[in-house]
């Protein structure tokens, strides 16, 4: 297989912000030791550069045009790159014609969310922030020759469908359910209130989905015992005592997991312990909404 023939597989996002790593390259291995699995190519487009707007002087604000235009706003592009080679135009075309495109971009979207994740911790920025696959402007997949695809190019690629209101995670299904909009209004108007614990099983299912599962387990207990206080005064609701009875059933096994995640990693019984525990409160916490608007 000679290096004019090959042709290398690629997933493409693009996101309306900056997504926080530095333009540029970055290899990717999956264990210490190993190859680089894949190369993830990070552009910034879409925007004038900014030293090239006029700017006020440091430290002075200026007078701002009464029907202002929207300011220019930077797009990512985040190319991942796998670097096992197809053997020529034929065998590469063969292989996208027959791929699960959404398999391949959620794939895609967990590695990108990797990098992110440890953009995050290298950077101690709390703000830098993972995405979704329904947060893209455009999905891409194709392939093409190793540099043609790091600057952006291929030779044959398939533009996927943008995801539909309310597919960001979980399915439309889910964001029904939950009724954001009208909880949003009962929150703004003072007619329900945040729980401290919605805001913890929420990063709860965001290392779950990272499969980030030590994460989990160790934030899992805090959002476990804020769930059992925080929703006691909703106790009289339909169907929440049963919710309560089965999230203490599960105090004694999420406080043994968090234990044993504080030494090592979590073994598949512990992990499925932790999926479990997360469904519960999450399924409490929508019978708390569903009751209490």
């Amino acid at each position: 297989m000679t290096s004019e023939s090959r042709r290398f597989r690629f997933v493409q996002f693009e996101f309306p912000w900056a997504l926080g790593p530095e333009p540029g390259r970055y290899t990717i291995r999956e264990q210490l030791g190993e190859p680089p699995a894949h190369v993830l190519v990070i552009a910034l487009l879409g925007a004038p550069q900014r030293h090239l707007l006029p700017r006020p002087r440091r430290g002075r604000s200026v007078a701002a045009p009464p029907d202002p235009g929207p300011e220019p706003v930077l797009t990512s592009r985040a190319t991942l790159v796998d670097t096992v080679a197809l053997d020529g135009y034929e065998a590469a075309a063969a292989w996208l014609a027959g791929a699960d495109l959404e398999a391949l971009a959620g794939a895609a979207v967990a590695r990108l969310n990797r990098v992110l994740h440890a953009h995050r911790i290298a950077a101690a920025d709390p703000y830098a922030r993972e995405v979704a696959r329904g947060q893209a402007l455009v999905v891409r997949i194709g392939f093409g020759n190793g540099e043609r695809v790091a600057d952006g190019r291929w030779d044959r690629a398939r533009e996927l469908p943008r995801a539909a209101p309310g597919t960001l995670r979980g399915g439309a299904g889910r964001v029904h359910a939950l009724r954001p909009q009208e909880r949003l209004a009962a929150l703004l108007a003072a007619r329900d209130v945040a729980l401290a614990c919605e805001e913890l099983v929420l990063r709860v299912r965001l290392d779950v989905d990272a499969e980030r599962w030590r994460e989990a387990a160790l934030g899992l207990r805090i959002a476990l015992e804020a769930a059992l206080a925080e929703l006691e005064p909703w106790r009289e609701l339909r169907g929440l005592p049963e919710r309560l009875a089965q999230l203490r059933e599960h105090r004694d096994g999420v406080r043994a997991v968090a234990d044993a995640a504080l030494q090592s990693g979590l073994d598949d019984a512990q992990v499925a312990l932790v999926g479990a525990a997360l469904g519960r409160i999450e399924a409490a916490l929508r019978a708390r909404t569903a009751g209490g608007i």
